[in-house]
């Protein structure tokens, strides 16, 4: 309840919406494309239980793993109905240690979300999501955070990177269509035999979701690739680098000899810098950031320009006003274009910000 709070001040002062302009398509293709790349240890230890259909039925045997009748006890004991509420475990228990603990898993979050607005908007054909989306996406993230804390949930809310896969498959990016499934999984989630079943699916079959699903992520985050120009050798050092170290760098702090390399003297800062540092989006993408903001390239050279003329819906009206339009809140836009002071506001639609460079006249949008 408490860590995220972190994560509501991030978005709501607009500090990831202020970094965006220092981001290109070179930084956007790393960061996605290692979302994906990280759960190959994830899918690998499920699919791998079974990489066929299990007929067996002792335990010892390959495939035991693939059968759906293993646990029939959780469908069994499980409620029919039951409605959480707040404190249902009790009188909430804040510690220093705990807060800062999560403030790494918030960090890797915001991270995470990132790619992942990018990569919905790429999979959906829409123009990239610009800083008022971003600021409002990782402010509501963490909002959700502290309500599902309250409402004593085993988990914390963020932007999972197979559903943005899911989007990809299925072709499915309606809005109205997520409300939708919003109130499904509330009701859904007051059946407890329902929830229970669920809980049944074989491991093997979600590992070969992840396989399918994730795979995409990672395509999609590359095609972003093809704005840049790939016959620059700068380019081709920025990428290969970021993905190299972004795979290397976090297998090799969370070995066991190097366990103890981070001492600070101050334990929970020790593990956030592990988590933060074995988090693969976050070094691929900050190697990327960095470099490509460092090294000399042009700005055709780095894909700018191509990136920004395919979403050229990203434009400013008369008025300075945004005119991504899908971006807008469902309700009430016109009552809040009236008052000027609304774009000062990091995650109202109106907000005043600067973007990527265009390309014709070397304008900030």
């Amino acid at each position: 309840m408490v860590a995220p709070l972190l994560q509501v001040v991030v978005g709501f002062t607009g500090i990831m919406g202020f970094l965006l302009k220092f981001i290109g398509p070179i930084t956007i293709a790393p960061c996605v494309a290692l979302i994906g790349i990280s759960f190959i240890g994830s899918a690998a230890s499920r699919a791998g239980l079974h990489w066929g259909i299990s007929v067996f039925a002792e335990s010892q045997n390959y495939g035991y793993r693939a059968r759906t009748d293993l646990n029939p006890e959780v469908v069994n004991n499980a409620q029919w109905f039951r409605i959480p509420y707040p404190g249902q475990w009790g009188v909430p228990v804040v510690t220093l240690a705990g807060v800062f603990v999560m403030f790494s898993a918030v960090v890797a979050s915001v991270l995470d979300s990132l790619g992942d607005y990018y990569e919905i908007a790429r999979l959906v054909g829409a123009p990239p999501p610009p800083p008022h989306a971003v600021n409002r996406g990782i402010a509501f993230d963490g909002i959700g955070c502290v309500l599902a804390g309250v409402w004593g949930a085993a988990n914390g809310n963020t932007s999972f990177s197979t559903n943005a896969g899911l989007v990809g498959i299925t072709k499915v990016g309606s809005i109205f269509v997520i409300q939708i499934c919003a109130v499904i999984m509330i009701i859904v989630g007051m059946l407890g035999k329902f929830t229970a079943f669920i809980s049944t699916i074989p491991l093997p079959i979600v590992g070969g979701v992840i396989c399918v699903l994730l795979g995409l992520i990672v395509a999609a985050g590359l095609s972003n690739l093809q704005y840049v120009d790939l016959n620059s050798s700068r380019n081709l050092l920025i990428i290969g680098f970021s993905l190299f170290m972004g795979m290397l760098l976090p297998l090799w702090v969370d070995t066991d000899e190097n366990d103890k390399l981070i001492e600070t003297g101050i334990t929970h800062l020790d593990r956030v810098i592990k988590v933060v540092l074995t988090t693969e989006a976050f070094i691929g993408g900050v190697f990327a950031f960095i470099l490509d903001n460092l090294l000399p390239g042009t700005r055709e050279e780095r894909g700018i320009i191509a990136f920004t003329k395919y979403y050229n819906k990203q434009t400013t009206d008369t008025e300075g006003f945004s005119s991504i339009h899908i971006y807008d809140f469902p309700l009430g836009m016109s009552f809040i274009r009236k008052w000027k002071w609304t774009r000062y506001i990091p995650v109202c639609p109106t907000f005043l910000y600067t973007g990527l460079v265009d390309g014709d006249n070397d304008s900030v949008l």
